[in-house]
């Protein structure tokens, strides 16, 4: 029985040359595709790794950005988090950058809709650039 299926096959791949070829040439190019996905992946993966073991310090910014990036209404809704953390995250620019942004690009908001929030974004800015300067002068005074 079973070698009357596998002449039956050999009948059926010589009788479709052209529909047998293609088939297992598509089987080919799937099967290096699958190989090469795996293999971009895995060295991806590495070079992530690699990376993220380099930062040692560092890694305190990953910490931190991540949060700040998915409190500030652009992963989630800043509508669905509870009322203290939407006042705390009135502090962060990321927050008023992710507003006007969504203002411009999907209401078609001009300036005259956005300022408030270039306006917060400028504020957070100045006073993160003064702490900055007041540090990086301390740091200098103490160097001498």
């Amino acid at each position: 029985m079973l070698f009357n299926t596998l002449l039956l096959a050999l009948r059926s791949i010589r009788r479709n040359l052209m529909r047998s070829f293609l088939a297992i040439l598509g089987i080919v190019i799937g099967v290096a595709a699958v190989i090469t996905m795996v293999t971009v992946g895995n060295g991806a993966t590495m070079a992530v790794q690699n990376q993220i073991s380099s930062l040692g310090t560092n890694l305190l910014m990953i910490l931190t950005l991540l949060p700040l990036q998915m409190l500030s209404g652009g992963i989630t809704p800043r509508e669905s988090m509870p009322d203290i953390v939407q006042q705390i995250m009135l502090a962060a620019p990321t927050t008023h950058f992710v507003s006007l942004s969504q203002a411009i690009l999907y209401r078609g908001a001009g300036f005259d809709v956005v300022w408030p929030s270039f306006l917060a974004i400028i504020a957070i800015g100045a006073v993160f650039f003064v702490l900055a300067l007041a540090l990086f002068r301390r740091s200098l005074a103490a160097a001498q």
